[in-house]
C-alpha cells in the first residue's frame, strides 16, 4: 500500500469487479490491501476505526451482547460512521474497502504491545461476532469458503440420519431447532472447546457441529489468525516506523485509546493507610476486596494478588512509602521476618512505582487483563470474581455482600453468559442503589473512583477538604452532576484526538 500526499482518486469499477473485491460484509482480513491511500485518507480511517472499536468495548460492558438493544446500537455506530455490516444493501464496496484498509491501519497501531494486541483482538472479535449474526443463512457457506475455512453444511438427509446423536450431544437443541438450523461438518480438531464440555457429536474424525456453536469455532480461528498476523505484523514494524509521516499518527493511536490507566498523577497521597479498611467495603470492586480480605486475614498474598492489588492501591493513590509500610506491616503480623520482607519483597513493590530495574512506571490492572491473563491458581486470589469463582462460592461472596437474592440471580444470569463486566456493573448498581450507574465499567479503578463520586453526592471535592473515610477522585475521573454520558466523553475526546493528529500529520 502506497502513501501520498494528496487525495484518492476514486477508481471506476465494474459492479462484478467491485462485488469480487469485497463479496461479504465481514471478513477474516487475509489479504492486506492494495493500492494508493493518501495521508489524509489514511488518518480519517485510523481515527473512525478507533471510534468503532471504542464504541463495541462500551456497548460490551453495558449491554448483553446479543440482546436486541446491544445489537441495534451497534448497527447504528457502524451506520454512522459509514462502515460495512449487511449484506442486502446496495453499494457497498466503499464501506467495505474502509472496513478492510482500517483493520490493516489498526494493525500496525496496536501490535506493539501485548495489552495493545489484546485489546484489539476483543474488539476485533465483537464486531466479527456481531457481523456473522445477521449474515443471511444463504450467504454463510460463501463467507466460510472465502475465510478458508473447511466447515460444510450437510445435508438434510444426513440431518435426519443423525438427528437424535447431534440432539443428545448439543444440550438444549431440540428437534424443531434443528430442522430449522444448519449443521456443519467439520474436523475434530477444530472443534476441541465443544469436545471438552462434551457438547458436539464426533463421527469418524469429524465433529457435527449446529449453526448455533459454529460461532464460537469461527471466532476461535478468527482470533487464532489475528494473533499470528500482529506478531508478524510487529516484526515488521521498524520498517514502517522509519517513515517519518507515519511514526507520529501511530504512536498516539497506540497511545490514546485504551482508555483511561488510571495512573496516579494528580491523585498521590490523597489517602491515608488509616482509610483502606473502611474504603473496602464501601468503594472497592469485589476483585480487590477479596484480596484486601484475604491480606488481612492470612496477612499474605502471592505474587499475582501483590500485583493486582499493589497497583490497585498505586491508582487510588498510595505513595511508594505508604505502599512498603503497608505491604511490611502485613507481612511482620504474618510472622515474617522485618529483614525477609526488606530483602524479597521491597524491591518489587520498588519496581511497580519504576524506582528500580527499567524505571517502568506500570500503571493498574484494567478488566480485560485481569479477565484474560494469569489465571489464578490453587492457593491464588487474583483474578476476576465474576470470572475465576465457583457459581456456588460467588453466590455465597454475593449474599455475604447483601446483595438480594433478585440481584443474585440476575448477576449470576450474566456471568453464566460470560458477561462478567456487565455483571460486576450491576454488583455497582446494586451496592450503590442506583438504576443506571452511567458510565461502562472497564477497570477497578474506575469502580473506586464512581464509587466516592457516588457517596460524595456527585461533587467535586477539594483536596482540603476531604474527610478522614472519604478519599478524593483524582481530578480526571471527576465528574459534576450534569455531566453527559460516557458516549459523549468519548465523542469529544476522539474529537479533540483528531486534531491533535491533524497538527502532527501537517
Amino acid at each position: 500500500m502506497e502513501f501520498s500526499g494528496g487525495k484518492r482518486k476514486k477508481l471506476k469499477l465494474a459492479d462484478d469487479q467491485r462485488n469480487a473485491c469485497y463479496p461479504h460484509s465481514l471478513q477474516f482480513y487475509l489479504q492486506p490491501p492494495s493500492g494508493n491511500v493518501s495521508l489524509s485518507e489514511f488518518e480519517t480511517l485510523a481515527i473512525d476505526r478507533v471510534k468503532l472499536l471504542k464504541s463495541v468495548e462500551n456497548l460490551g460492558v453495558s449491554y448483553v451482547k446479543g440482546t436486541e438493544q446491544y445489537q441495534s446500537k451497534l448497527e447504528a455506530e457502524l451506520r454512522k460512521l459509514k462502515f460495512s455490516y449487511r449484506e442486502s444493501l446496495e453499494d457497498e464496496y466503499e464501506p467495505r474497502r474502509k472496513d478492510h484498509i482500517s483493520h490493516f491501519i489498526l494493525r500496525l497501531a496496536y501490535c506493539q504491545s501485548e495489552d495493545l494486541r489484546r485489546w484489539f483482538i476483543q474488539q476485533e472479535m465483537d464486531l466479527l461476532r456481531f457481523r456473522f449474526s445477521i449474515l443471511p443463512k444463504d450467504k454463510i457457506q460463501s463467507f466460510l469458503k472465502d475465510s478458508h475455512l473447511q466447515f460444510e453444511a450437510i445435508s438434510d438427509e444426513e440431518k435426519t440420519l443423525r438427528e437424535q446423536d447431534i440432539m443428545a450431544s448439543s444440550p438444549n437443541f431440540g428437534g424443531a431447532q434443528l430442522e430449522l438450523e444448519s449443521v456443519y461438518k467439520i474436523p475434530f480438531a477444530e472443534a476441541l472447546d465443544l469436545f471438552r464440555g462434551r457438547k458436539v457429536y464426533l463421527e469418524n474424525g469429524f465433529a457435527y457441529v449446529p449453526h448455533k456453536d459454529i460461532v464460537a469455532i469461527i471466532l476461535n480461528e478468527f482470533r487464532t489468525k489475528l494473533s499470528k498476523a500482529l506478531a508478524l505484523t510487529a516484526r515488521s514494524l521498524p520498517a514502517v516506523q522509519s517513515d517519518e509521516r507515519l511514526q507520529p499518527l501511530l504512536n498516539h493511536l497506540s497511545h490514546s485509546y485504551t482508555g483511561q490507566d488510571y495512573s496516579t498523577q494528580g491523585n498521590v497521597g490523597k489517602i491515608s493507610l488509616d482509610q483502606i479498611d473502611s474504603l473496602s467495603t464501601k468503594s472497592f470492586p469485589p476483585c480487590m476486596r477479596q484480596l484486601h480480605k484475604v491480606l488481612r486475614e492470612n496477612h499474605h498474598l502471592r505474587h499475582g494478588g501483590r500485583m493486582q492489588y499493589g497497583l490497585f492501591l498505586k491508582g487510588i493513590g498510595l505513595t511508594l512509602e505508604q505502599a512498603l509500610q503497608f505491604w511490611k506491616q502485613e507481612f511482620i503480623r504474618g510472622k515474617m521476618d522485618p529483614d525477609k520482607f526488606d530483602k524479597g519483597y521491597s524491591y518489587n513493590i520498588r519496581h511497580s512505582y519504576g524506582k528500580e530495574g527499567k524505571r517502568t512506571d506500570y500503571t493498574p490492572y484494567s478488566c480485560m487483563k485481569i479477565i484474560l491473563t494469569n489465571t489464578p491458581g490453587q492457593g491464588d486470589y487474583h483474578g476476576c470474581p465474576f470470572r475465576h469463582s465457583d457459581p456456588e462460592l460467588l453466590r455465597q461472596k454475593l449474599q455475604a455482600y447483601k446483595i438480594p437474592p433478585t440481584g443474585i440471580s440476575q448477576i449470576l444470569d450474566l456471568v453464566k453468559g460470560t458477561h462478567y463486566q456487565v455483571a460486576c456493573q450491576k454488583f455497582f448498581e446494586m451496592t450503590h442503589n442506583v438504576d443506571d450507574c452511567g458510565f461502562s465499567l472497564s477497570h477497578p479503578n474506575q469502580f473506586f473512583f464512581e464509587s466516592q463520586r457516588i457517596l460524595s453526592g456527585g461533587k467535586d471535592i477539594k483536596k482540603d477538604s476531604v474527610q478522614p473515610e472519604t478519599p478524593q477522585p483524582r481530578a480526571s475521573v471527576q465528574r459534576s452532576k450534569d455531566s453527559s454520558s460516557a458516549w459523549d466523553s468519548l465523542s469529544s475526546a476522539l474529537d479533540m484526538d483528531l486534531e491533535e493528529l491533524e497538527e502532527l500529520l501537517q
